[in-house]
C-alpha cells in the first residue's frame, strides 16, 4: 500500500497530510482484505477510489458491488462456461500446459471482473 500510497500522492502532486484517505480508512480496507472480502487486486482500486474521495472502504465496496466472491458454487458457473468458451486451452492444460490454466484463470477473473478468488 506504501507504493500505491506514493504513486498517488505524486501523480497528484500533494503531500500525504493532503490525501482525503484517513488512516482508520486504510486500516478498515486491510481488515477486509485481510477477512477476504476484498481481493488484493481490487483493495488497490478501492484505495484509490478512497485517496480520491475520501470515502470509506466499505461504502465504495457497497457502491460498485466489489465483494470478492469466495463461494465455490457461486464462481462454478462461470467457470464452466470458461472451460465451454476456450476448449482448446483446456486441451493444452490436458496436456500439461501450465500456460493454459493461467489462461482460463484470467478469463474467469475478467468475466467476474476481478471479484473471483482466484484460489
Amino acid at each position: 500500500m506504501l507504493g500505491e500510497l506514493s504513486r498517488l500522492l505524486n501523480a497528484s502532486g500533494i503531500e500525504v497530510d493532503e490525501a482525503k484517505v484517513k488512516p482508520q480508512h486504510l486500516a478498515e480496507m486491510l481488515d477486509l482484505v485481510d477477512e477476504g472480502t476484498l481481493s488484493v487486486s481490487l483493495g488497490k482500486r478501492v484505495f484509490e477510489e478512497m485517496f480520491y474521495s475520501g470515502k470509506r472502504a466499505s461504502q465504495i465496496i457497497a457502491e460498485q458491488g466489489l465483494t470478492q466472491i469466495s463461494e465455490a458454487f457461486e464462481i462454478e458457473s462461470v467457470v464452466q462456461q470458461v472451460l465451454a468458451a476456450n476448449a482448446q486451452a483446456v486441451a493444452d492444460f490436458r496436456k500439461g500446459k501450465e500456460q493454459a490454466l493461467r489462461f482460463l484463470v484470467d478469463q474467469v477473473m475478467r468475466a467476474t471482473k476481478g471479484r473471483a478468488n482466484p484460489q
